[in-house]
C-alpha cells in the first residue's frame, strides 16, 4: 500500500510539473489533475487496470476520476 502510494505522489508531481491536459471523449469539459488538487480536490483512491493508473479525487458532492496512461499523459473527467 505504501508503495502504490509513493507511486502515485511522483505521479502527481509529474503531473503538476509538466501541467499538460488531455481531451476526454465525452460532452464534459476536460481538467488537469493539477488544476483539481489546486482547487481543493482531495484524493481519495486509486486503482491500477492492466497499464494504468486510475485516480478518483472528491470534494464536499463533487468527483473526478483521472486516467493515467502515462506521466505525461492524463485525463480527468467528471463521474457525477
Amino acid at each position: 500500500m505504501l508503495r502504490a502510494l509513493v507511486a502515485l505522489l511522483i505521479c502527481l508531481g509529474a503531473t503538476q510539473a509538466v501541467a499538460q491536459e488531455s481531451s476526454v471523449t465525452s460532452s464534459r469539459d476536460s481538467v488537469s489533475m493539477a488544476n483539481l488538487i489546486k482547487d481543493g480536490y482531495e484524493i481519495k483512491s486509486s486503482s491500477w487496470t492492466g497499464s494504468k493508473l486510475f485516480v478518483f479525487l472528491q470534494k464536499d458532492n463533487s468527483a473526478y476520476a483521472c486516467e493515467f496512461a502515462n506521466v505525461t499523459n492524463t485525463r480527468c473527467g467528471s463521474i457525477n
